[in-house]
């Protein structure tokens, strides 16, 4: 497998204007100049975040599977991660991985009042 240049967000941060727009989505870091009068939401939504994370704005627009693919054609590099930003990520992956088993259903205690709910009413109300 390749390895793909790092880039630290340092190095990201200095590419933050129209001529020259880098971003990160996803700690991978993109080469997005050529592209921004392409962009169908116009190139002000992208220069918003120029020589930063656009993660949250990228998924909280819902792009579709294209635009996912059209950034593969800017890939310049992967986000060197400082060893706090590991740590956090480590720790997310621990919480998202470990708590989907834990925690009860809201349907489970939908069901579980409604026992209670029948319960009470044939033992009081009748």
């Amino acid at each position: 497998m390749a390895q793909h240049k790092q880039i630290t967000r340092d190095e990201v941060a200095k590419h933050n204007d129209e001529k020259d727009c880098w971003i990160i989505i996803h700690d991978k870091v993109y080469d997005v100049s050529k592209f921004l009068d392409n962009h169908p939401g116009g190139p002000d939504i992208i220069l918003e975040s120029a020589g930063k994370d656009s993660t949250e704005g990228f998924e909280d627009v819902g792009h579709t599977e294209h635009a996912r693919k059209l950034l593969n054609d800017h890939f310049i590099g992967d986000l060197v991660l400082s060893e706090g930003e590991k740590v956090n990520r480590a720790q997310k992956k621990e919480r998202t991985a470990g708590g989907s088993g834990t925690a009860i259903s809201p349907v489970i205690i939908l069901a579980i009042l409604l026992v209670v709910a029948a319960v009470v009413y044939q033992t009081f109300l009748q």
